[in-house]
């Protein structure tokens, strides 16, 4: 039985970094992925391009989520007898690119203001040479929207008040509350890994808005972003094993107009719950120690294997 398991798993996994992955079910086109108009009532056109263009009215996701909001008559707190089932272990699906869609060969599907553009090809370049250095080397946080685009097994909480988004990579947590309160006053708010998530529900939908975040990039070949980035995400079960979350993201210090991505998570195989999220931290061995050189490329610190290793 493991061993099915196991190679259901190691399948997701693939498919979180492949190319070839990305979803084209009937179950997908339904949520509205490539064709139809938007269902009554949804917040969220089916059309791509009609979901792109939904963000470019407004000059950061607080409008949008404002909007939305609005539409959603304010939303309706959730009761444990009527609440979403995304119990399970989840992957993510698609390249390791934040935009999934991103063609093969493209630099970015983002609309990058010159500096962040010109940051980027020179980033590219040196990736070319070897030279690439990624937070995650020396054990930092992904944080968020990078969140979204990890690879690794995850897990979705929901409670009515809070929802808990866990994923094994750097044991990260994000914490949506969705009791009604707001963000934290400019006041009391400083830059945040993962930022400060609020939310609400209509019906079985997610909306989350998160600001505060800390500067950082998208992914390891992908854009910066600034402080200044704030982002909404739609999350819909579209069918019992894949979960699409569609995101805004706004940052008027790198982004000429809202980058528009959908996100899919597929359930992971797990009939005799042998699989866990496990609390994964690159610096509990040490021989996983990665460091910066002087050059710009990253290297494992000093070994500590045997004596005979060390000859």
């Amino acid at each position: 039985m493991f061993a099915s398991v196991r190679s259901a798993v190691l399948g997701s996994l693939f498919c979180a970094f492949a190319w070839s992955c990305t979803p084209n079910s009937p179950a997908t086109s339904a949520a509205g992925s490539t064709q139809g108009g938007a269902a009554p009532g949804a917040l969220v056109p089916a059309q791509r391009d009609a979901r792109v263009a939904l963000g470019m009215p407004y000059k950061s996701a607080a409008e949008l989520y404002a909007a939305l909001k609005m539409r959603a008559g304010g939303g309706a707190p959730l009761s444990l007898d009527d609440m979403p089932d995304w119990t399970g272990l989840w992957t993510r699906v698609g390249p390791p690119l934040f935009d999934p869609e991103q063609k093969r060969g493209e630099l970015t599907s983002a609309k990058l203001k010159p500096a962040p553009l010109a940051d980027l090809q020179h980033r590219k370049e040196l990736s070319a040479q070897g030279v690439e250095y990624d937070p995650l080397s020396n054990c930092s946080p992904p944080g968020f929207p990078r969140w979204l685009a990890i690879p690794f097994l995850r897990e979705f909480i929901v409670t009515p008040d809070q929802t808990f988004l866990f994923s094994e990579t750097m044991n990260n947590l994000r914490r949506v509350y969705t009791d009604g309160r707001d963000h934290p006053s400019a006041a009391d708010a400083y830059p945040l890994y993962y930022g400060d998530s609020i939310g609400f529900w209509t019906g079985k939908t997610l909306v989350i808005h998160t600001s505060q975040v800390t500067a950082g990039i998208f992914h390891r070949n992908d854009p910066q972003y600034s402080e200044q980035l704030d982002a909404v995400e739609v999350w819909n079960k579209a069918d019992p094993e894949t979960i699409l979350v569609d995101v805004w993201v706004y940052d008027p210090d790198t982004l000429l107009e809202p980058w528009y991505v959908r996100q899919t998570y597929k359930q992971v195989p797990n009939p005799d719950k042998y699989l866990r999220i496990n609390y994964w931290y690159c610096g509990e061995n040490p021989n996983n120690t990665v460091v910066e050189t002087g050059a710009g490329t990253s290297q494992f610190g000093d070994f500590t294997f045997t004596d005979k290793d060390d000859k």
